[in-house]
């Protein structure tokens, strides 16, 4: 999973699935937005499993961290080949409070690839010990980051997974 910081309005165009294809359509969208993207990668239904006990769901504004937000192909964005879900800044901002209170340390007990295994998260089994530690703490801190900026410019955050 990506997650791109972009205006609410993108040069005139206040649609956020026309937003997304004008975006996402380039093939060089990540090197474009560089400057406001965050790679989670594969690990982002553990990362979301983390942050609200469910593989799949979950309250607001926590469950906004990962799978939160209108997914965009039922608008129409399907022809570019990957999913992608939009947050509107109306909901960035309390997702970045969130982070900003939640320390991983009140997380990091959820963290048991055996039982994130038999609740259905995907690639749970690729997890050891050590990646609590060694990926999901930093992960999870540099998301506050990315949100806190996006919340502090008015951004929305789309979250794309190719």
């Amino acid at each position: 999973m990506s997650y791109l910081r972009v205006p609410p309005v993108l040069e005139g165009e206040p649609d956020p699935g026309r937003v997304a294809r004008r975006i996402f359509g380039a093939a060089d969208w990540r090197r474009r937005g560089a400057s406001g993207l965050f790679e989670l990668g594969w690990a982002w239904q553990a990362m979301h499993y983390l942050v609200t006990g469910d593989p799949w769901e979950g309250r607001q504004p926590e469950s906004d961290v990962v799978c939160g937000g209108r997914l965009l192909t039922e608008d129409g964005a399907d022809e570019l080949g990957m999913d992608v879900i939009y947050l509107a800044p109306d909901r960035v901002k309390p997702t970045a409070d969130h982070l900003a209170s939640t320390p991983f340390g009140e997380l990091a007990g959820r963290y048991d690839p055996v039982a994130m295994v038999r609740a259905g998260v995907q690639d749970a089994g690729r997890l050891d010990g050590a990646a609590r530690d060694r990926f999901f703490k930093p992960a999870y801190e540099a998301l506050g980051h990315f949100f806190n900026a996006a919340a502090a410019e008015g951004q929305a955050v789309y979250k794309v997974m190719a």
